[in-house]
């Protein structure tokens, strides 16, 4: 059967079901395209293994490793990677939101797929891939597969109030990663794509560790309200903050939030900031640091009533890519007491970004570095919001 019957079939069938029906829906369509089965892998939340997703038809798998192996390989570089087996062949699909990734899509066959076929597979992952998004908003199945550990109430909270990790336009990428996962302290990050602008933002809200993190938490939620009010509002960058500093000060007098609050012109790559009281961010050209972004241009969240905030404005070029990071990063301390700091911070993007490596899988291994200096024990919250400029936008979207 072809390309088309096979989604067709899926789209059918996608209006009553489960998550715990793909599967079985998978192997259908995968039949359909002349394989023997396709067995679907969830990433978990640390972004460091493969998780079957559980059905009544699905085939029995074991986790996998994201390093080491072929599904990490496709996972890791957005592509389609295949090799033989004792029993046939294997192709490996990632399996894409858009550039947000779920997983991958474990194609069993008795040969090798052709070339020629492997596109008609890529669609099927892809529809499945939507699919595993949409029934997530009405089922706990898929977020269950994902939890490797329990997750604590306050972390509970503020993820369910991030966007996906990683958005693209054709003119620019957006990747963003949060760290530890199940016991976060008041960092947060948003995104929006407006027409031709796009709209970033990193908070990190004083109060680590104070009631389980529970007021960091609050008041990071609360930023990333008025925020979103102000975004939605039309509010310019500038009314933004003043919106976001007094509904938070209206709140907790007391609080205290630093953030970065930006905004990118995909028409022309011109970005705008507003560091408050926050590192500025970073802007890499061609393998090295063009521009550390000053820091900081406005006062912390609370104190914006005392003194007016700075707009700084940056000139991108097709090929930058800027990094914003919260002190978690840099002030992550190894078991001797290094700090990994700045000049270590630098030196792993610029090499992960020669390795041509695809933006989100930059930001995880980024990550993963913070965690490995820490021996996997954070002492803050680590977390990195990157972009990617790719091109200025022209003509109608």
């Amino acid at each position: 059967m072809s390309e088309r019957d096979a989604l067709h079939g899926l789209l059918r069938q996608s209006h009553h079901a489960r998550p715990e029906d793909l599967p079985g829906m998978a192997r259908q369509a995968a039949e359909q395209l002349g394989a023997d089965d396709m067995i679907l892998y969830l990433v978990d939340h640390e972004q460091r293994q493969l998780h079957p997703l559980p059905g009544p038809d699905a085939a029995r798998r074991e986790p996998l490793s994201i390093e080491g192996t072929l599904a990490g390989r496709a996972f890791s570089m957005l592509r389609p990677v295949g090799g033989p087996t004792d029993d046939g062949a294997r192709l490996w699909l990632p399996l894409l939101n858009g550039l947000e990734r779920m997983g991958v899509a474990e194609v069993v066959a008795a040969a090798a797929v052709p070339d020629s076929a492997v596109a008609a597979f890529e669609a099927v992952a892809s529809l499945l891939a939507e699919l595993l998004v949409t029934r997530s908003h009405y089922s706990d199945t898929v977020e269950r597969v994902r939890r490797r550990a329990p997750m604590r109430l306050a972390a509970e909270m503020l993820r369910a109030q991030l966007p996906p990790l990683t958005f693209a336009t054709g003119n620019m990428i957006i990747s963003g990663i949060l760290e530890p996962c199940y016991d976060v302290g008041g960092d947060a990050f948003d995104y929006a794509v407006n027409g031709d602008t796009a709209h970033l933002a990193l908070f990190d809200a004083v109060g680590h560790g104070s009631g389980g993190g529970m007021r960091a938490v609050m008041l990071a939620g609360l930023a990333l309200a008025a925020y979103r009010n102000a975004r939605r509002g039309g509010l310019d960058l500038v009314e933004t903050y003043h919106h976001i500093d007094t509904a938070v000060r209206d709140h907790d007098r007391r609080g205290l939030i630093t953030g970065v609050l930006a905004e990118l012109d995909q028409r022309t790559g011109r970005l705008r900031v507003i560091s408050a009281g926050h590192p500025g961010g970073l802007v890499i050209r061609r393998g090295k640091v063009a521009t550390v972004l000053p820091t900081p241009t406005a006062l912390p969240v609370t104190l914006g009533d005392r003194c007016p905030p700075v707009v700084v404005e940056e000139a991108l070029e097709p090929g930058d890519d800027v990094l914003f990071y919260t002190d978690g990063i840099v002030e992550a301390r190894s078991a001797d007491g290094n700090r990994f700091g700045t000049e270590r911070l630098v030196d792993f993007t610029v090499r992960a970004l020669a390795d041509g490596l695809p933006l989100p899988e930059t930001a995880r291994r980024l990550v993963h570095a913070i965690l490995a200096h820490q021996d996997d024990r954070l002492q803050d919250d680590a977390t990195v919001l990157m972009v990617r400029f790719l091109a200025a936008r022209t003509g109608r979207p």
